[in-house]
């Protein structure tokens, strides 16, 4: 269950993904304007997902280690130049942007064998987004499991006052040229890392002839437990933002399970060239686009799609469902006493033959001095995944809590356009691994402050936040005057919903990698 970033403001709280316009698969400094999170954003996340991706060979040559990068320019696959991919279950209106078509297909099965594709739109106000996911975590290649990601947006912004669609892009452009220049000036100080710990950014590498201008970075970390690389880049298309992430890694059959011995990444060379290539691919779509819609904005999607390969399975968006599921039942007595008269939701969805749910707690007007008001969100979100045999798949549940570490680790002690990210700890004493971040939003609809926490435990991914903000009884929930929720108690409330649900797990059977 993606995150749901067009709900009605009856749920204000969603936690922001960076990915584009909000969280890559790779744990992925300060963000970049959303994603990696999201409008009326209270802490809340994809609810649970059976994640069943078939095994296949092929995909790019992995070094390990950091190869010099190569300065030629980026170029795309011969004869793969026409975007063929078909990307909707449902005829596309004229204006809708699709980015999953401007990739050729190609393309798509050299980088991402056997791919699971999953394609999103959404108008943010600011702009409107176009998303396009390509995954296969599973590939068997001989003695070796390989994972491989593409993640890619196009956002066409509006303008706003005095300045244009294409002034708002260029600036937003520039900010995040300056963002990866600073990345790869200033690593993370020794006291900042945990013991063992080794982090990478390369230097920012510019592909002439890309759009109005792009370039790409590569990002290469290392410790005790997450060893990943992955290369990442933007380019502009007039008034168009282009993101891209491409991630591939490799790892022995025989490994041990919690283990990165083994473990082979994308090398800078081979994960910079891809990004060109990619980029170079979405640049002409955008522009072939633009000039087929002249002087239009993109529209949204009727509906968001997703269509795994090889074996499609109907997608539902989450339903309201009467009563909360038994696991959150069981949560319910402490959720309250966190979120005083809390009115109490659940969602529940299949996509791919998986069952999805997240329950969530809130007041909206919990009394707080004469005059005054606290709005208070406790969320929980559960991810269950499973292979294609329908096991339990441990190894799935730990490549997306990567993703999700490194999405947060992209943002930690940042701050851009009213979001700002604190510090991550890590957690050595829930489920299997675990971290917790605090972050306040002072962009969106309605501004607040959340503590977030992120726990695995076996095959199972739950996302625990707890946030809120103090406001006037009549005052408007994004005035300059709204006095966030505190970090400590944010904090404090995120690890209690946390622990909550992983007891209530736990007595559902739900086991601990051995």
């Amino acid at each position: 269950m993606s995150w749901n970033q067009d709900e009605p403001p009856t749920n204000p709280y969603r936690a922001p993904d960076w990915q584009f316009q909000q969280v890559p698969t790779a744990p992925v400094q300060p963000p970049p304007p959303p994603p990696r999170r999201r409008a009326w954003v209270l802490p809340a996340v994809a609810a649970g997902v059976a994640v069943v991706l078939v095994g296949a060979a092929a995909g790019a040559y992995l070094l390990y280690g950091r190869p010099a990068s190569s300065d030629a320019p980026a170029k795309p696959t011969a004869g793969t130049e026409a975007p063929t991919r078909p990307a909707a279950t449902q005829p596309a209106a004229a204006a809708v942007l699709d980015v999953c078509t401007m990739l050729p297909v190609a393309e798509v099965d050299r980088l991402v064998p056997q791919a699971a594709v999953a394609k999103r739109s959404r108008d943010a106000g600011f702009a409107v987004y176009s998303y396009c996911d390509l995954s296969n975590r599973r590939i068997s290649h001989g003695e070796f499991w390989r994972s491989r990601e593409i993640k890619a947006s196009i956002a066409q912004h509006r303008g706003e006052g005095p300045k244009t669609g294409r002034a708002q892009a260029q600036a937003l452009y520039d900010s995040e040229l300056g963002f990866f220049t600073y990345k790869a000036k200033n690593e993370p100080t020794d006291e900042k890392k945990d013991p063992g710990e080794k982090n990478y950014n390369s230097a920012v590498k510019h592909y002439p002839g890309v759009g109005d201008g792009a370039f790409g970075q590569y990002t290469w970390s290392r410790d005790k437990s997450l060893w990943y690389s992955f290369g990442e880049g933007r380019a502009r298309v007039g008034d168009m933002i282009i993101e891209v992430r491409y991630q591939a890694s490799q790892q022995r059959k025989d490994a041990d399970f919690l283990s990165s011995k083994t473990t082979q990444s994308v090398s800078e060379e081979n994960a910079l060239r891809e990004v060109g290539v990619l980029l170079t691919h979405l640049a002409k779509g955008a522009a072939a686009w633009k000039a087929a819609h002249p002087g239009e904005l993109a529209k949204v999607e009727p509906s968001p799609t997703q269509t795994p390969t090889p074996t499609p399975s109907p997608s539902a968006s989450p339903t309201i469902v009467a009563q909360l599921p038994v696991t959150c039942r069981r949560m319910s007595p402490a959720m309250m006493k966190l979120v005083p008269g809390a009115t109490e939701r659940a969602k529940a969805g299949t996509s791919g033959g998986a069952q999805e749910t997240e329950c969530r707690w809130l007041n909206l007007n919990i009394p707080a001095g004469e005059g005054r008001r606290k709005i208070l969100s406790a969320m929980v979100t559960i991810q269950l995944f499973a292979n294609r045999a329908g096991a339990a798949d441990s190894a799935a549940a730990r490549a997306q809590y990567a993703t999700q570490l490194g999405n947060a680790q992209s943002t930690e002690n940042s701050a851009l356009g009213g979001l700002r990210f604190g510090r991550i700890e890590k957690l050595r004493d829930l489920g299997d691994e675990a971290y917790i971040q605090y972050w306040v939003d002072k962009k969106n609809a309605v501004f607040n402050g959340s503590g977030d926490v992120l726990v695995r435990v076996g095959p199972a991914l739950v996302r625990a936040s707890l946030a809120g903000a103090e406001l006037g009884a009549d005052e408007a929930t994004n005035s300059p005057k709204v006095k966030v929720l505190g970090e400590k108690e944010a904090r404090e409330g995120a690890l209690t919903v946390a622990r909550a649900v992983v007891d209530s797990l736990g007595q559902s059977g739900l086991k601990k990698d051995e």
